[in-house]
């Protein structure tokens, strides 16, 4: 029996965009079939778990770390945060278009959709790649103003976010505890600043960017639903026309900011160092996608961002011992609000959705009723 080739290429997005409903619903797949991974022993799964949790912490947490030298090192003395990120967005273009040109050479051996610029769909997709635009420069811009031990503060908004859009464009009401936890992320945030403020190290400019950058990733989450079917479903096929409209967009205003009249009197342009440096910080930012989606497959929605949640923890402990900070216990109480709240809105939801799942709808209590 012959396979349809058409459901062969549709197989891996169709996956993938499973993976991203999971993650933007907070909740299982309704149409998921069972995980293979069940059936496996106890400890291997176990070790395939921390394999998995340990490579999304590592990514991520090199990845700020090698941004914030690249945005924001006085060895470098690089002042081109649009540059830095239009790099890296042509690192993931290329990157995406070589393992598609390689899935098509070698079928069967490497699993990735087949890439190609369509016009019509990049249309439909500008809308999200200009959200997603601003949200990867806030963030770098973010990064770049601020330290890394309060970029998870300056940035912590999310949440608040995610809330405030869900009513105003989706109409969903939030409930009382969910809404408690957010109180919690805002006080946390609000003394981070009050204790930067104090210490000194505020900056209201990387602050505002992390606000919009929180603002930004929560839009990418709601236009990143509404726009995968235009991809049939293919987070790949998105990331690759998101970055292929980014490098566009981005070069205009690289003129406009006078970047690249900067980067002509940069003295390190021709050093092997920093272009492996640029190099390493699109591969991590390439990578991140998909370790991301690695992990909620392995784990949970819930459980990823429980991960993150401590990844954020140990990412702030770490910034404070490499660059030998000393921090007040206000200021890790901020922290504290900020990664508590978080957690616990997870938590709340992740009981709101399981309670919803366990109650009956109203047309099987009519249905039981009606049974003699």
């Amino acid at each position: 029996m012959q396979r349809d080739p058409g459901s062969c290429k549709l197989r891996a997005p169709l996956k993938r965009s499973r993976i991203l409903h999971m993650a933007l619903m907070g909740g299982p797949d309704p149409y998921s079939e069972p995980d293979a991974s069940q059936e496996k022993p106890f400890l291997l799964r176990a070790l395939q778990i921390a394999l998995v949790v340990s490579l999304y912490w590592v990514t991520s947490i090199s990845m700020v770390f090698l941004n914030k030298y690249l945005l924001d090192s006085s060895s470098l003395q690089l002042d081109a945060p649009i540059f830095v990120t239009f790099y890296q967005c042509l690192v993931t273009t290329v990157l995406c278009k070589g393992l598609s040109t390689l899935a098509a050479c070698f079928p069967g051996t490497v699993d990735f959709p087949t890439l190609c610029l369509d016009l019509r769909v990049a249309r439909s997709v500008l809308p999200l790649s200009v959200v997603f635009i601003s949200m990867i420069t806030f963030n770098n811009l973010c990064l770049k103003y601020v330290g890394v031990a309060f970029y998870n503060v300056g940035r912590s908004l999310t949440t608040v976010f995610n809330v405030l859009l869900s009513y105003l464009l989706l109409k969903q009401t939030t409930s009382f505890y969910a809404l408690l936890t957010c109180g919690v992320i805002i006080g946390g945030f609000w003394l981070g600043v009050d204790q930067e403020g104090a210490e000194g190290t505020l900056s209201w400019t990387g602050t505002l960017f992390g606000v919009l950058a929180s603002l930004c990733v929560s839009l990418n989450a709601i236009y990143t639903k509404k726009v995968l079917p235009v991809v049939d479903g293919s987070i790949w096929r998105l990331t690759f026309y998101n970055n292929v409209i980014a490098c566009v967009l981005f070069l205009p205003l690289l003129l406009l900011l006078g970047e690249l009249q900067a980067l002509r009197f940069f003295v390190q342009l021709g050093s092997a160092h920093f272009w492996g440096m640029m190099t390493l910080g699109g591969l991590f930012g390439f990578a991140i996608g998909y370790v991301t989606g690695l992990q909620i497959k392995f784990t949970s929605p819930l459980t990823h961002n429980v991960s993150g949640t401590a990844k954020a923890c140990a990412q702030t402990v770490l910034a404070v011992l490499y660059y030998e900070e000393t921090k007040s216990f206000l200021w890790w109480t901020s922290n504290l609000m900020v990664l508590g709240g978080s957690s616990a809105y997870t938590w709340v939801r992740g009981w709101e959705m399981k309670k919803v799942q366990e109650e009956p709808s109203p047309k099987e209590d009519e249905k039981s009723s009606m049974r003699v």
